[in-house]
């Protein structure tokens, strides 16, 4: 198994993360278990946000690390919450919590017909801090805001974001169904890809 460190503390991202990575020989080690904490993110751009986490874990523990930076992206509001998304509800002065964030987006939404949506993800691996050539992927997940929640699965966004063509929303999704389909799994795959081509062996 590769360490593998991974610039997050969400739980609900290493849950994901260590379930697609451990089969494919990493061991996937958050960076709070490491002692280091969050880099800033602010840029106005996914992939800058998380080219900033991953260098920022690979710099301070001397280990390949691996950072995302994801969002909901919805079409009626020029595509925000966007690099916002965990933290919606602050850009209002309310506290930082899933339900505050979930809460904001459906106000925002009042009126709107338009209730198309997407969820990205960027990957961004570093064999080093100073890597020149950073592995990047992506994923999109379209879908649809919802106004009540449905679901007790997954986290963040996930009971108000439907996916028509299941006639569920992310949160009503088993682990297993997610992992499967989600702009995660979607990114995850483009990166699997990308680090067959560099030659990495965990992934051979």
């Amino acid at each position: 198994m590769q360490r593998l460190v991974l610039a997050s503390n969400n739980p609900g991202k290493l849950r994901e993360f260590s379930a697609l990575l451990s089969p494919l020989g990493f061991d996937v080690v958050p960076q709070g278990e490491l002692g280091v904490p969050e880099a800033e993110e602010p840029f106005a751009t996914f992939v800058e946000n998380a080219l900033t986490k991953a260098r920022h874990a690979a710099r301070l523990t001397g280990m390949p690390a691996l950072a995302d930076d994801s969002g909901i992206c919805v079409e009626a509001l020029d595509g925000a919450p966007g690099v916002y998304s965990a933290r919606y509800a602050q850009t209002v002065g309310k506290p930082k919590s899933d339900a505050a964030n979930n809460a904001h987006l459906i106000s925002q939404l009042a009126g709107k017909l338009n209730r198309r949506a997407h969820y990205y993800c960027v990957l961004v691996m570093v064999r080093h801090a100073d890597d020149p050539r950073p592995i990047i992927a992506e994923g999109i997940w379209a879908g649809e805001v919802v106004d009540a929640p449905r679901g007790n699965g997954g986290f963040g966004y996930d009971p108000h974001f439907l996916l028509p063509s299941v006639g569920k929303t992310a949160a009503e999704l088993s682990a297993e169904e997610k992992n499967a389909i989600s702009h995660r799994a979607l990114a995850l795959q483009e990166l699997v890809a990308r680090l067959q081509t560099a030659g990495i062996k965990s992934c051979a």
